[in-house]
């Protein structure tokens, strides 16, 4: 028996590696796709997780994407007060402005991640993604991929877009785990945030006498109401976003194909739908990150699935579930490589639609395809269940990826 769903309940999953959806967020799916739930932050929302109501939000104005004090969310570290002004209140942040501030920097970034100019970087990450398997098959033993692969090859393809040397990439990886982490303090947010926006400085007064073909470069010379504070916040956002989100899913992808021979079989045998299975794979994993998603705030009463929700209250769409939902495509809780391509929700929907999306997915084929070409044979050294898991981290990943061959 459940109770009213204006009432609050604990909002189901946890923190670890899923092998499969949770039992729990189908049942919402498809019993209560919308109703009041409680996250671990101690923070009350209108949970939506219906492929549907994911949709109709995220492209609905009557919400906002400001979060001017927390949002409904993991339980961190930081102190609630000083939560939001941490880095959600940053000059330049386009994640979470509205409106015309939103689309006056989605305008400046959209031409820097068409598919046009992504795919003219093929041949450059094609070659990244060379160089680090050369290394790995210099190695005997079992070999860490996180290290060796998974982590050092966003980082180094995001940095040469944007212009930021690699040589400073031990920055920005702590920068990310410490921003994306659940244990930070404010303080630690803040000092990090400092380190890099020192180290942006330097390029800024670099890119300013002597430019180059990169973002920071055509971002200072054609973009000159940019102030350097937006500059530089645009810039740890799309650092952090860029190398992190990238990293840790090609490590997922690497584990959950091994874990199922049949799919990776189709995988490697059909290099024509590479593209496509990359889809098909992504859409699978948010499948599998566990509960939470998007948040929103009503800025007027509004009516979904037959509840009122009122202004100011804050509503989630459930990424995890929208994806898993039948109403995307049939036995969408599986990973189906031989399904064509979905309209998925992996990243998001509406105006705030991931930039990066075209060189995340290009990056995550090029990845794929070269490793399980590269080595056959190559299967985890450790079994799936045992493989140390990024608790406490908002992206979802492995610490480590031991291989063998």
């Amino acid at each position: 028996m459940t109770c009213p769903v204006h009432e609050s309940i604990d909002l189901p999953g946890g923190r670890g590696l899923l092998l499969e959806p949770m039992p729990e967020m189908i049942r919402l799916l498809r019993e209560e796709p919308v109703r009041k739930v409680r996250f671990p932050n101690g923070v009350e929302a209108w949970f939506l997780s219906g492929y549907e109501h994911f949709r109709a939000l995220l492209n609905d104005p009557r919400f906002s994407n400001r979060k001017e004090d927390t949002p409904p969310g993991p339980l961190r570290a930081t102190d609630p007060e000083t939560d939001s002004t941490t880095v959600t209140n940053m000059p330049g942040n386009f994640i979470t402005a509205d409106g015309d501030d939103h689309q006056r920097f989605r305008r400046m970034l959209t031409k820097e991640f068409m598919v046009k100019r992504i795919n003219a970087l093929r041949p450059r990450i094609q070659q990244i993604v060379d160089e680090h398997l050369d290394e790995v098959a210099r190695r005997s033993g079992p070999v860490d991929l996180v290290p060796a692969f998974t982590l050092p090859v966003p980082s180094m393809v995001i940095a040469e877009l944007l212009g930021v040397p690699y040589e400073q990439r031990t920055a920005f990886q702590d920068a990310a785990n410490t921003l994306l982490g659940l244990t930070a303090t404010a303080e630690e947010m803040f000092a990090s945030w400092g380190r890099l926006a020192e180290i942006l400085a330097v390029v800024f007064d670099a890119r300013t006498s002597d430019p180059q073909e990169d973002l920071i470069s055509h971002m200072l010379h054609e973009q000159p109401d940019l102030s350097h504070e937006e500059l530089t916040t645009i810039c740890i956002l799309l650092l952090v976003a860029g190398h992190e989100t990238t990293a840790n899913f090609s490590g997922l992808a690497i584990a959950h194909l091994l874990r199922q021979p049949e799919q990776l079989a189709k995988f490697t045998q059909h290099p024509e739908k590479s593209a496509q299975s990359v889809d098909e794979i992504m859409r699978y994993l948010i499948g599998l990150s566990g509960a939470g998603g998007l948040s929103r705030r009503a800025l007027e009463d509004v009516e979904i699935g037959g509840q009122l929700i009122r202004a100011g209250e804050w509503v989630v769409v459930g990424m995890t579930a929208a994806n898993v939902d039948p109403a995307l495509c049939p036995h969408a809780e599986q990973l189906d490589l031989d399904r064509g391509r979905v309209p998925h929700l992996v990243f998001g929907y509406g105006p705030h639609q991931c930039l990066g999306q075209n060189l995340a997915r290009l990056e995550l084929e090029i990845m794929l395809v070269s490793l399980f070409a590269r080595f056959p044979d190559i299967r985890l050294a450790e079994p799936i269940e045992d493989l140390p898991f990024r608790e406490e981290m908002i992206v979802p990943g492995f610490h480590a990826l031991p291989v063998t061959w």
